[in-house]
């Protein structure tokens, strides 16, 4: 290696598409460490980031804690590949809010990830459509699929032509969790606690 090659770092795998709150938080996580060289491989499916990791393909993988399949990828991490969860922390999602088409008066549908249904009240709309990121959204919006949607404020500003915001929902302090092979855990309760406690 030359003076100027760097040494790769690790490799964080994480729900995508791009622009995720995960990637947003897992570069956020990267950057607290300090991991300048480190990696973020997007995924569609937590279950092929256990995979990853277990042949090697990844070092480690983050998900939030309120993901609607969280309990099954603890539990298969565990007792199917032996990885543990070695860290977690607290971090702000993206700013969020309802997003509509422009034009649309009433909206009577709505698209949301099942993890945020109780970030606002939903009972205005008619129909619910449930999609696997808040990411998908702004491309069904556009594409006219349904009339309003929560996802991130930044979406609609990228498209202020054709999309209004009706509702700022602001951020949501998620638990996060990150997966490992290391085993930080020998039966003892692991914690730290930045903030003030009694």
């Amino acid at each position: 290696m030359t003076e100027h090659e760097e040494k790769a770092g690790p490799n964080f795998v994480t729900l995508g598409p791009a622009g995720t709150n995960h990637e947003f938080v897992t570069g956020k996580y990267l950057e607290y460490h300090g991991l300048k060289n480190a990696q973020i491989k997007l995924i569609d499916d937590f279950l092929v980031g256990l995979s990853m990791i277990n042949t090697g393909n990844a070092d480690y993988m983050i998900q939030v804690a309120v993901h609607p399949a969280c309990a099954n990828i603890v539990a298969t991490a565990h007792f199917e590949y032996g990885i543990h969860v070695i860290d977690t922390f607290i971090s702000p999602s993206k700013e969020l809010g309802i997003v509509t088409r422009r034009g649309i008066k009433t909206p009577k549908t709505l698209a949301l990830q099942p993890a945020t249904i109780k970030y606002t009240n939903v009972e205005k709309w008619e129909k619910l459509i449930y999609v696997n990121s808040i990411m998908h959204i702004p491309e069904g919006l556009l594409n006219g699929k349904y009339d309003s949607g929560l996802t991130t404020l930044e979406a609609a500003e990228k498209h202020k032509d054709k999309l209004r915001v009706d509702l700022q929902v602001g951020t949501v302090d998620d638990p996060w969790l990150v997966y490992g092979k290391c085993r930080v855990s020998s039966g003892n309760l692991v914690a730290s606690c930045s903030g003030t406690m009694p």
